[in-house]
């Protein structure tokens, strides 16, 4: 995701400012658009730099993008790009203390908090089914040998989150996110390390994230958790 400031002339007053704010987040490119009568920007969230003749035939012939100013990418930062994906943890958190409020366990909590992960992760993915196994091919390594798994892969996250929450099968259940989030955090990992700016497509395509380091917390996050549940569930 790119922030993006371009200068409008044309603007005169706030019905101007709602037409080009309409016009530019018609972009399907386009994210947003924060407009401003009094300097004539308009800064967007796209997922890449757009060209100014894409804007200014979105804009048409009423405003103009000023030709002697230059349309300037502006690279958001990290924290500001995993906002959504921070937003979904934190509500993923707030879910499992709501489900185990009443009588604390650490093992139910876990198993809580996983189960909710996959079914809402696994959910994103099916929101663009076409296009996530191309995005997810291009880190992990087991998408990108065999295609099929890539369509796979969102309907084997729902089912281990309600095999968790429903607590069924669970040693199969963590031996199996344990293999397919370490050979994820590979790719991941390789990437990061070659300074790869590919999307991550933990939550499908339908939210424009990048790969950060974050994103590899979170899947170790999720070993962790595997490996301390299937040693608990092995022992009991």
């Amino acid at each position: 995701m790119s922030t993006q400031i371009i200068h409008i002339q044309g603007m005169t007053c706030m019905g101007c400012v709602k037409n080009v704010k309409d016009s530019l987040e018609a972009l399907p490119e386009v994210s947003s658009a924060t407009v401003s009568l009094d300097d004539g920007t308009a800064i967007l969230e796209a997922a890449q730099a757009l060209p100014q003749m894409m804007l200014q035939q979105a804009l048409g012939d009423k405003y103009t993008i000023n030709p002697n100013s230059e349309v300037k990418p502006i690279k958001a930062s990290k924290l500001k790009q995993l906002r959504p994906l921070l937003i979904i943890f934190a509500g993923l958190l707030v879910a499992t203390a709501l489900l185990n409020y009443q009588s604390f366990s650490l093992k139910e909590a876990m198993m809580d908090f996983m189960g909710l992960f996959f079914l809402v992760f696994g959910f994103f993915k099916l929101l663009d089914l076409k296009g996530f196994p191309e995005i997810f091919a291009m880190y992990d390594p087991l998408a990108k040998a065999f295609r099929p798994y890539g369509w796979a892969y969102p309907f084997i996250e729902l089912t281990l989150g309600t095999l968790l929450l429903f607590q069924i099968g669970l040693v199969p259940v963590f031996v199996t996110t344990l293999v397919l989030l370490s050979i994820t955090t590979v790719g991941i990992l390789r990437s990061i390390l070659d300074k790869r700016e590919i999307r991550c497509a933990c939550l499908g395509t339908w939210l424009n994230l990048p790969m950060t380091e974050a994103t590899l917390i979170e899947n170790a996050v999720m070993i962790i958790m595997a490996i301390y549940m299937l040693t608990q569930t092995v022992v009991l």
